[in-house]
């Protein structure tokens, strides 16, 4: 599933969600997102002196939204751990692998489609599995946007929405009041 923003923006950079990222989160979160990386990474700091990374995908815009979406979600005892605490099993996965991969995907994934229109970047869902079938595909797209609009629905978690807002306010995106105009089936 690919949903195109209702507008384009020129300015599609990682470096400036990097930045934005920087400005709301360095200071009360000690957190920092860094492109170029071959694989995303989450690691996290060692003592109170040290800062925790968020390795994004090489200067992939979409890879800097996604590996935020995930780091927004996180509670405080997932952000103690190297990644998340999340396994990660490669292309190929069977179908119950592909059913954990999904049920840990899926609110990540949503927030990344907020954060796309926020951004007025295009989304695309991923199963991240291209042995999957497309039927598997368009349910766990259902899945995202309907999690999508439960978030739209009943807000936002509080770093979700901080980032979101700032997204909106670079990018002039899809302000969140607006959101449920967006979603109607």
């Amino acid at each position: 599933m690919l949903i195109q923003p209702l507008k384009s923006h020129p300015d599609h950079q990682a470096h400036i969600v990097e930045a934005l990222f920087t400005q709301l989160f360095d200071t009360d979160y000690g957190t920092c997102l860094i492109g170029g990386a071959n694989e995303p990474l989450y690691k996290p700091a060692v003592n109170d002196c040290e800062k925790s990374y968020i390795y994004y995908r090489e200067d992939f815009f979409a890879s800097a939204l996604h590996e935020v979406s995930h780091w927004c979600i996180a509670g405080n005892a997932r952000r103690q751990q190297m990644d998340f605490g999340y396994w990660y099993v490669d292309d190929g996965r069977d179908a119950i692998e592909q059913a954990a991969f999904e049920s840990v995907e899926v609110k990540p994934q949503a927030l990344e489609l907020l954060f796309s229109l926020a951004a007025n970047y295009p989304f695309q869902v991923s199963a991240d599995n291209l042995n999957g079938s497309a039927l598997a595909l368009d349910s766990f797209s259902k899945a995202v946007v309907h999690q999508a609009k439960c978030y739209v629905k009943n807000g936002l978690p509080k770093r979700a929405a901080l980032f979101y807002d700032a997204l909106c306010a670079h990018f002039n995106g899809v302000v969140m009041v607006d959101l449920g105009a967006y979603f109607k089936e």
